[in-house]
């Protein structure tokens, strides 16, 4: 009895003394930031948007320093300059020692601080370290300040003031271009009496002593910038309206010129009552200013439509072609899913991003 006694004490002793070794823990303290080596601070980019998918820059920085070897998460931030990181965007999260930036990436980073569209910004950079997903031991890097010019992301446009709606700017319908750095703009309004053309300021707002074009006084459709004669005058009515706002190039033969169409809809089709008709067997739509919309409500088949103004083919718009979600002239023929009274409405007041809806009655 007593060697069982004094083996189960032995082994009492050894399970205490091991548990005892297990107990202990290992302190980890930060002991190096991790510091930013690239770009060098005062660096300058200037965003374009042909070259979105290139590579901007790339951060690359020396590993923060911790009492024992543990992988390291780190976080990019960004934030205006002389805002001490109030609020930031965050540029990247990794475990390596750098993150790459697309033109694209760092052009909406740049556009969720608020940075102005072609204006030089100055943004500060830091990179966070932390130890596990509670974001143990935080330090932060040393900060560098970037000279970022970003680009917009819309369409380039311009507004037409005029009689339609009081001379006013900021309130006038716009134009969109084609494309960056293209200068015809074209979209769908209405119009009644004479306008004038003009362009966005450095902040994006329309305002009178903006660069503006009016008619070069021959009411020939020819525009002249800052001229003091107005274009038009339009009777009252919907027009599609384009401007082109560059210099006359071999690349832009149709540079400082205007043109108003007007432009009526309707719906034809076989899915319509009518079928694909002559030109007076259309199903005209009403404008309403309230919505900007035109609309029509008919009984519909299953089947082909689409719209087209003044009772013709010129100026007719169907689906989507090029893959951007919006309607195409001369587009693909649009589908009424199954029969039924529908709500047809026609939406072009945001240009060159033309849409439609049915909606079951």
């Amino acid at each position: 009895m007593k060697k069982i006694l004094k083996i189960s004490a032995l082994a009492l002793l050894l399970f205490t003394s091991f548990s005892c070794e297990n107990d202990e823990q290992v302190t980890v303290k930060a002991s190096g930031d991790p510091q930013l080596v690239s770009p060098v601070n005062g660096s300058t980019y200037e965003l374009n948007p042909a070259n979105a998918s290139s590579e901007a820059t790339t951060l690359v920085w020396n590993h923060a320093e911790y009492s024992v070897q543990t992988e390291v998460n780190y976080e990019v931030q960004i934030a205006l300059s002389g805002t001490d990181f109030a609020t930031y965007e965050i540029g990247g999260m990794t475990t390596s020692r750098f993150v790459t930036w697309t033109v694209e990436a760092l052009n909406g980073v740049m556009l969720n601080l608020g940075a102005i569209p072609y204006n030089a910004t100055d943004v500060d950079v830091r990179v966070k370290a932390s130890l596990g997903s509670n974001e143990s031991l935080i330090t932060y890097s040393n900060v560098i300040t970037l000279t970022v010019t970003p680009y917009p992301t819309d369409l380039p446009k311009i507004a037409v003031p005029g009689n339609h709606q009081g001379w006013n700017p900021p309130t006038a319908p716009e134009l969109a271009a084609s494309d960056f750095g293209k200068t015809d703009f074209e979209g769908f309004l209405w119009l009644d009496g004479e306008f004038k053309f003009i362009a966005p300021n450095a902040s994006g707002a329309y305002e009178w002593g903006n660069v503006d074009w009016g008619d070069d006084g021959t009411f020939s459709g020819v525009l002249l910038q800052g001229s003091s004669t107005n274009c038009g005058p339009a009777a009252a009515g919907y027009y599609r309206v384009k401007a082109n706002t560059g210099a006359v190039t071999s690349d832009n033969p149709n540079g400082l010129t205007y043109t108003v169409e007007i432009a009526n809809w309707a719906v034809t089709g076989a899915a319509t009552p009518n079928g694909w008709p002559d030109p007076a067997l259309d199903h005209d739509m009403t404008y309403d200013s309230s919505t900007k919309k035109w609309s029509i409500t008919l009984p519909l088949t299953a089947g082909e439509f689409k719209f087209r103004a003044n009772n013709a083919w010129d100026l007719n718009l169907g689906g989507d072609s090029n893959g951007d979600e919006y309607m195409d002239y001369g587009g693909p023929n649009l589908t009424v899913p199954s029969a039924g009274t529908y709500l047809i409405e026609l939406d072009l007041s945001n240009p060159r991003e033309y849409t439609y809806t049915l909606t079951a009655q």
